[in-house]
Order: structure tokens, then sequence, then C-alpha cells
């Protein structure tokens, strides 16, 4: 009898054993697997480390031990899973990560608004409303008192009807208080100065009184039951104190007395600060074609 090696085929160990002990079942030293011993090597073969076979977990064939024994074929399901499942935890990782730095931001925006980030912290307070004070004959004097005027925007009473200065201007020569802030002037007062310049009145006082022959031209305006609007025009019989603050900035401040001598006690009293900006010149008109 003569000794030989051959390695195990599943770790590679390699294992001595006698040549009677071919063919039969053996555990490998190293993983403990069950090996079928192989036929002892002839000849130039012994040069070479032959393979034992790993004995099949299923039962012998008829055959026994004198036939080859199967070997099962190595199971991948295990290591196939765990592949697969680092796979699909890796895809929901992404997906969480686009999500949050790419569509959350999206959906917040849209249903936020397009605003940005320092309107969104402080938003702007809602403009105060103003509000006409009640009229009262009290200040209808026709007459130029001493008291001062007061700070608070012009109010008043015009044809009957309360009125608070939302918007005023100087173009043209003539001083407009009006209510609303666009399109023609409907309820409010002009005051015609020919063709003045703001320059010419900044930092100036004006007093009218109603003795005065030919003074600054009062138009008010209104609309009547119809929706017409109203301009009835006062030259004289007036009482107005006018106190022009320093042009700045294309602004001319001001405050005023107003006191007209018709029915219906029409009077302003407050301040204002007038847009003075000057309009921009018209283009000239295409030539006429020959």
């Amino acid at each position: 009898m003569s000794e030989f090696k051959y390695a195990c085929p599943v770790c590679g160990q390699h294992i001595k054993c006698d040549s009677s002990q071919a063919g039969t079942v053996m555990d490998c030293p190293t993983c403990f697997q069950k090996i079928t011993v192989p036929q002892a090597p002839t000849g130039d073969d012994q040069k070479f480390i032959i393979t034992g076979s790993k004995v099949s977990d299923k039962p012998l064939t008829p055959r026994g031990l004198d036939g080859p024994a199967s070997v099962a074929p190595a199971k991948s399901f295990p290591g196939v899973a765990v592949v697969l499942l680092i796979l699909i935890f890796m895809g929901a990782a992404a997906a969480g990560i686009y999500w949050a730095t790419i569509i959350h931001p999206r959906q917040v925006a849209r249903q936020s608004g397009p605003t940005n980030n320092a309107s969104a912290t402080n938003p702007k307070p809602p403009k105060p409303v103003l509000v006409a004070p009640p009229a009262n004959d009290t200040n209808w004097m026709l007459a130029l008192g001493t008291n001062s005027i007061p700070d608070a925007p012009v109010a008043g009473r015009i044809h009957g009807t309360d009125f608070i200065v939302e918007r005023a201007t100087f173009q043209n020569g003539s001083l407009t208080l009006r209510q609303g802030t666009r399109g023609g002037v409907d309820f409010g007062v002009v005051i015609n100065f020919s063709g003045a310049e703001p320059e010419d009145l900044s930092g100036k006082t004006i007093n009218v009184m109603t003795n005065a022959e030919k003074a600054a031209r009062v138009s008010f305006r209104w609309k009547d039951d119809a929706g017409k609007v109203q301009k009835p025009n006062f030259d004289a019989g007036y009482a107005m104190r006018l106190e022009f603050g320093s042009l700045e900035k294309n602004h001319l401040p001001g405050k005023i007395y107003l006191c007209t001598p018709d029915d219906e006690k029409s009077y302003l009293l407050g301040s204002f600060n007038a847009d003075a900006r000057k309009p921009k010149p018209k283009a000239p008109a295409p030539p006429k074609p020959q």
C-alpha cells in the first residue's frame, strides 16, 4: 500500500491517505465537509494533486459506494437575494434624496406662490385706509384765522360730501387734490395758478381774502345724481391760505385752508405732498405724406 495526497474540493486543504482508502468517505479537517477519497494516482499522475469529491446530501444511488458520487449544485439564492435587497435599498435612498432636494421644494414654492425669502418672513403691512373725518360747520368760516393748519391729510367737505385727499399733484401750473389715484378727477379740487412752476411757489405762502377782486381760480369736481362730473369755478369771494414748503425731489409739500361761499359750505383743511414731476414731452407727430 502507498500513501498519496488529494485536495478538498470545498476549501482546497491537502489531505494524506492510503490507497486502500480510495472510494471511502472522509471528513475534511479544515471545513468538515464529507469527501469521497479519489483513486490513488498512478505513473505520471503522482506529480499532481488530485481532488476528492464532495459527498452529496442526497441518498446514495443503488450503485453503492463504487459508483461516482453526485455533487449537489451550489445554491446561489441567498447571495442573489442580498444583492437585490441592497439594490432596492439604494434605489429607495436615491428616490428619497431626490424628493427631499428637488420635488418637495418645488411643491412648497408652488403652494406658497412667487414670493422671495424677505417678503415671506417680513410681509408688508397693509396700507391703512384713509377715512375722512365728519365735516362740521365750525371749520367753514370764510375768513383766515390765526390758528395753524394741522399736519393731518387734507380733509373737509365738497358739495355736501365728506372728502379726504388720496393724491396730490402739481402740474401745468395747477394744484390738484383728489380722491382716487388714476383717471380723470371726478371728486376733488383743482387750483389754477396761471401756469406758475413749482419752483415759483416753493417756500411761499399765499393768502386770499373774500374781498379780493381776482384770485387763483378754484374748481371743485363732483358727480351729480346722473353720474355727470360738475365743475363749478370760483375766481373770487373765497378765503384761502396756502403754505408751500420747499420743493425737493420733485415733490412740493404744503398746507391748505380753503373755504368757498357755496350753499353747501364747502371747505378743505390739512396737509399734502404734491407730486411735481413734469410730464414727459409728447413725441412729435410724424410728417403728413405730401
